[in-house]
């Protein structure tokens, strides 16, 4: 994991470089807000029509101290795009990658089986997938974009008997294929 942060690192350090203002969005993901989960991304522009994308969220509450209900995580997901018309307007394909540590009790976890809602999970997932979006140009320096991604999800966990016990139950990995993201993002482009 350390290589993987390394590595995005150095490419964003190596991008700075060559980036002017006007290469650059800063970006929410009104979506992953409705889950109570403050994130924000910067999109760096590396020519007319690829960008790099980092994004990363966090989400530090409890939702229910009484039956243990929470979704605490961290999440930092970057993603290379190609757009097809210029760079932060039009179409884009992408791929990504993302690396996450949770805490999850009490709630359902979406595509897994219903009694993830009596159990907590404490664990970390990574994975990587291909993305498609669109952007629609507001004004000057507004935009809004919608994105989907489908791709491969590793997770390695410890199950606890429920969400508001502490009562080891196992120790599992899963292999997941299917939906790994999805966003509408508000946009600010600096000019």
């Amino acid at each position: 994991m350390k290589k993987v942060i390394l590595g995005i690192f150095l490419a964003v350090w190596w991008c700075a470089g060559t980036i002017h203002a006007q290469d650059i969005a800063v970006k929410t993901n009104l979506l992953y807000w409705a889950s109570s989960t403050p994130n924000l991304g910067v999109e760096f522009g590396l020519n007319p029509h690829a960008t790099l994308q980092l994004v990363g969220g966090y989400n530090p509450w409890t939702l229910n101290k009484d039956t243990n209900r929470k979704i605490k995580h961290w999440l930092v997901m970057p993603e290379f795009r190609y757009w097809l018309c210029e760079r932060f307007n039009g179409h884009f394909f992408g791929i990504h990658s993302g690396y996450a540590y949770y805490n999850v009790g009490g709630v359902r976890i979406p595509f897994r089986d219903k009694s993830t809602k009596d159990h907590r999970y404490q664990g970390w997932a990574t994975g990587a997938g291909i993305s498609y979006g669109y952007s629609w140009v507001l004004g000057r320096r507004w935009n809004i974009e919608a994105s989907v991604g489908l791709g491969y999800i590793y997770t390695d966990y410890d199950k606890y008997e429920c969400a508001t016990c502490g009562d080891y139950k196992s120790s599992n990995d899963k292999h997941y294929f299917g939906p790994t993201k999805a966003a509408v993002s508000l946009i600010y482009i600096l000019k």
